[in-house]
């Protein structure tokens, strides 16, 4: 009530001052509620915190992609190491024709290395442009780790169909193309 009303209604009897105090002290307390269950929204706070949030995110990305390349390098790391500590020297005038892609590539190797790389015991690996003959075993822990590093890896298959009408003419392991 204003100032003005209250006065008029004391003169008139119709309130008295204990009554006026009481409602007051009742409405002063409500405000004070009212101001601490709402909080204030400040706009300029809200757009801090999603402005904190986007660029933790942001960060959040940037470090996953940071942690792949990582990892990327060390896997590639492994891979050098083993090529380098297990690679067997080709040398020969017997020459072994493999496919790399598209690409036909030739490897100077002698009869003994011929045979183990028709056989699948050992592996060429491509490491900068550069073929390197691996260990099948080796090949086979690069192969894990970093498949397209292994462009001849000869695996013999033992199923044989019944009803194939070449089965008697077997494919010498010598054959050179």
């Amino acid at each position: 009530m204003s100032n003005a009303l209250k006065e008029q209604l004391l003169k008139a009897g119709l309130a008295d001052a204990k009554k006026l105090k009481a409602v007051k002290k009742e409405k002063h307390q409500q405000k004070v509620q009212a101001g601490k269950k709402q909080a204030v929204i400040n706009e300029a706070s809200v757009l801090a915190q999603q402005s904190r949030e986007q660029q933790i995110e942001r960060d959040r990305q940037l470090n996953q992609q940071k942690q792949a390349l990582l990892q990327q390098k060390a896997i590639a790391a492994q891979v050098k190491q083993l090529i380098n500590n297990n690679t067997i020297r080709a040398q020969g005038d017997v020459a072994y024709n493999f496919t790399d892609g598209k690409l036909v590539k030739r490897l100077y190797v002698n009869n003994k290395l011929h045979d183990e790389l028709s056989r699948g015991m050992l592996a060429i690996a491509k490491q900068d442009e550069q073929y390197y003959l691996v260990p099948a075993a080796v090949a086979e822990k690069i192969k894990q780790r970093q498949s397209d590093s292994i462009i001849v890896l000869n695996v013999k298959q033992q199923q044989v169909d019944e009803d194939d009408p070449y089965a008697d003419f077997k494919i010498p392991d010598d054959l050179m193309w």
